[in-house]
């Protein structure tokens, strides 16, 4: 994302928490008039803008740029490469601030976007990403992006946000103790590139299908690497990301590339960290040779808020601050978060070390952006989205699609003797306990937040099925004092008990990687000893961002249910209840794996290396290259029901692929050849399952595809190819049609960067389902 600045990070975050959450105590979804967003072109105020060619919607975004970067001073134009855009007042220009968030709804971060009694109060808060990502549902991603893009349009029109939205994040989560993990959509790169894709397409994607044209900007980020945030003595602002070649191509990169290629987005976001020795927004290759030359962005590279700053104050990367604005905006950067390129640029230009034809690069991407969202189109309320208002905000289907979002997202773990789900004519009370059971301070909601719609808390939600008696355990989420006794009373009184623990925004988040994985302070002991006393059945919530050690949980037997909850979003409450008593079937899978705790033990969180060393011990990371045991491994989940699979139509075994004329692999043995045309036209097939619920009960299912290639390059161990949600009533089938591209999906990345198809032995997973393929020459 953006973040503040490195000296105002804490200062902001503690003034954000205490604003949201005294002006969000009442929380109504009736809003008041606001005032119309600032736009330029205002004929209105202004009769002679109309004759600007710049302010003629009429004509080619390229030559209405061209004719307002030729109408500006180095000076004006210089306002136009930071967040808080100065106006140009003799044009009709007003000032824009380009950082507003909509991680998983409309944020409160950035001074894009704002909440106020007598405007804009609240807009809908959907699931944190992770939680999001455990749906596995491509549909309900792009679903979420469209009904966030239309509250911000509304928004917008109302002067409550911007245009141009710093979301989503889409680094890949490389280690549990990551902070900022709960932002992404996991660990697996494809995964997460069909996240991005979808969530950057609803985003910015129009009604009216016209493609040059954005509803809302979106924008990719941190490029790249960029994965810690506080751990020990090391700090993201300075942190250096020793990374392969081979890494880089086959895990950190494939969701940025993605979201350039696939989804067209209209920026990426240069991280703090430095790869191998080269600040992420100085990094010329990266960004002219990789985003803007091989990818082709369409759009504009911003900076994280104060990189350049960093890059110069804290990596001392240069001389001058001169120097440091110099290579910032010559490596491709547009747009700095900050002030750093309005107080250095100039002087930069002056030494010669900028041109002025850099500058005009990066104004034009930023005004080619503005003017693809209707900025200089005149007044917002004569275009395509200028009806939408307060009205659209909050409304009832964007409650109840954050609701069934974390309904899909929801995990269960574990199910012992069937014992979830609970029936509540046969539960006549319920003891709710534990830190994160009534969380009334927003934690739930996970970070980059704005003021929610609505709010049930757990302890609500159930309260609606059941009697219940309520004790918080804990004398805080970090539990340093439990308070077992008490609630030991309460739970060797009732029918059943529920236990909702885990960590919050003061354990993980930006700016705060944990050491530990297991759960906070005494919460272990508190869980264990309530477990003793339980009369009947005992289900654990756990809502936490990374993956938790709870290997004690899993083999206990009196604990006899296990859910996963993330940070669930502002119907998180009602969603766990709606699981626990049956109303919702879950479905959700893990997009992590979840690690024992002798792994955040081993393994040091500044190794970027994603492969293991068996030489040194180093068991490598996600479950693509991770060598060791598992608490729970990626695209572990339960259901209430039951599915199979069967193969529907037979799979090819061989696969063979035709060399061009004089390919070398024809006269030597090779272990692979590259994935490229013309060697990978029509080289594919059709796997064609047929899944069938066998339970008694309706529920979905999430087919998963995995892929086991031959042990060369040292390719992944296996890796997800492909997958789908599917919905059944009980004893429905329904044939599920995946095409497999052996190029595309069941290729690897060698040593150099470069993509190879394995010759061998290939073997696909789906379920219990194997099938084994040779890939020949």
């Amino acid at each position: 994302m953006a973040a503040a600045p490195p000296k105002l990070s804490l200062l902001l975050s503690l003034i954000t928490t205490i604003y949201i959450f005294l002006s969000c105590t009442t929380i109504t979804p009736v809003f008041s008039a606001g005032k119309p967003g600032p736009f330029a072109c205002d004929v209105s105020k202004n009769p002679d803008l109309e004759s600007f060619t710049f302010c003629n919607p009429s004509l080619d975004i390229e030559t209405r740029v061209a004719d307002l970067v030729n109408k500006l001073t180095l000076k004006e134009k210089i306002g136009w490469v930071i967040s808080g855009s100065e106006g140009v007042s003799r044009l009709g220009i007003p000032g824009y601030w380009w950082w507003s968030e909509a991680l998983h709804g409309i944020g409160s971060n950035g001074p894009g976007s704002k909440f106020e009694p007598d405007n804009v109060r609240a807009a809908t808060s959907f699931p944190q990403v992770i939680l999001t990502a455990a749906s596995f549902n491509v549909s309900l991603f792009h679903l979420i992006g469209k009904a966030i893009s239309t509250e911000a349009r509304a928004m917008h029109n109302v002067g409550a946000a911007g245009l141009t939205f710093w979301s989503p994040n889409v680094n890949i989560f490389r280690d549990p103790r990551w902070g900022r993990g709960q932002e992404t959509p996991g660990e697996d790169p494809l995964l997460s590139s069909q996240y991005a894709v979808a969530y950057v397409k609803a985003l910015q994607q129009r009604d009216d299908g016209d493609q040059t044209r954005l509803k809302v900007a979106a924008c990719c980020k941190h490029y790249t690497a960029y994965d810690l945030e506080h751990w020990k003595e090391f700090d993201r602002f300075t942190f250096d990301a020793q990374v392969t070649q081979q890494d880089l191509d086959d895990t950190y990169q494939p969701p940025f590339k993605s979201c350039v290629l696939d989804g067209n987005v209209a920026s990426v976001m240069c991280s703090y960290n430095q790869v191998n020795g080269k600040p992420s927004c100085g990094n010329p290759e990266l960004l002219n040779g990789v985003v803007r030359g091989q990818w082709k962005l369409n759009g504009y590279i911003v900076s994280d808020c104060d990189s350049v700053e960093v890059l110069f104050n804290h990596q001392h990367y240069k001389n001058s601050p001169e120097e440091a604005a110099a290579v910032a905006v010559n490596s491709g950067l547009d747009l700095d978060c900050g002030s750093f390129l309005l107080e250095h640029v100039e002087a930069a230009v002056s030494r010669g070390l900028i041109n002025e034809t850099s500058i005009n690069r990066a104004v034009t991407n930023n005004f080619a952006t503005l003017m693809r969202l209707g900025f200089f189109d005149g007044n917002p309320t004569n275009q395509l989205y200028g009806n939408l208002g307060l009205n659209d905000i909050c409304t009832k289907e964007n409650q109840e699609l954050a609701r069934e979002a974390a309904l899909q997202g929801i995990v269960l773990l574990k199910n012992l003797g069937n014992s979830l789900p609970l029936s509540p004519t046969s539960v006549k009370s319920l003891a709710v306990i534990g830190p994160n059971a009534d969380d009334k301070d927003f934690n739930m909601l996970g970070s980059y937040f704005g003021n929610p719609c609505e709010y049930t808390t757990p302890l609500k939600g159930l309260t609606a099925y059941v009697p219940t008696v309520y004790h918080s355990g804990c004398n805080r989420i970090l539990c340093d004092v439990a308070q077992v006794d008490e609630a030991k009373k309460i739970a060797s009184t009732v029918d059943a008990v529920v236990l909702v623990v885990g960590s919050n925004q003061t354990i993980e988040t930006e700016g705060l990687d944990r050491e530990n994985i297991t759960l906070p302070g005494q919460q272990q002991l508190l869980i264990s000893e309530v477990a003793k006393v339980a009369k009947g059945p005992v289900i654990l919530v756990i809502m936490s961002g990374g993956g938790m050690d709870v290997q004690f949980a899993k083999e206990n037997p009196k604990i006899t249910g296990i859910l996963w909850a993330g940070f669930p979003g502002e119907a998180g409450g009602t969603a766990i209840a709606d699981v626990i008593f049956g109303s919702h079937n879950p479905s959700g899978r893990l997009p992590l794996t979840w690690y024992p705790q002798s792994y955040a033990e081993k393994v040091n969180m500044t190794d970027m290396n994603m492969r293991p060393n068996p030489t040194t011990g180093y068991p490598g990371r996600t479950y693509r290259f991770y060598i060791g045991p598992t608490v729970y491994p990626f695209g572990y989940g339960l259901s209430y029901s039951e599915f199979k699979h069967l193969l529907a139509e037979p799979l090819p075994t061989i696969m063979t692929v035709d060399l061009e004329e004089g390919h070398a692999c024809q006269s030597s043995d090779c272990k692979s050849v590259d994935a490229v045309e013309p060697m990978c036209k029509n080289l594919g097939f059709g796997v064609h399952l047929t899944v069938k619920n066998v339970g008694k009960l309706t529920g979905s299912h999430t087919v998963l595809v995995f892929s086991r290639p031959p042990r060369v390059h040292n390719a992944p161990r296996k890796q997800l190819v492909a997958f789908r949600k599917v919905h059944l009533r009980p004893k429905g089938e329904e044939v599920v049609r995946f095409e497999i591209d052996v190029c595309k999906d069941l290729s690897v990345v060698d040593e150099l960067g470069n993509r190879k198809v394995a010759l061998g032995k290939h073997v696909l997973h789906v379920g219990n389902l194997k099938h084994s393929f040779n890939v020949t020459i």
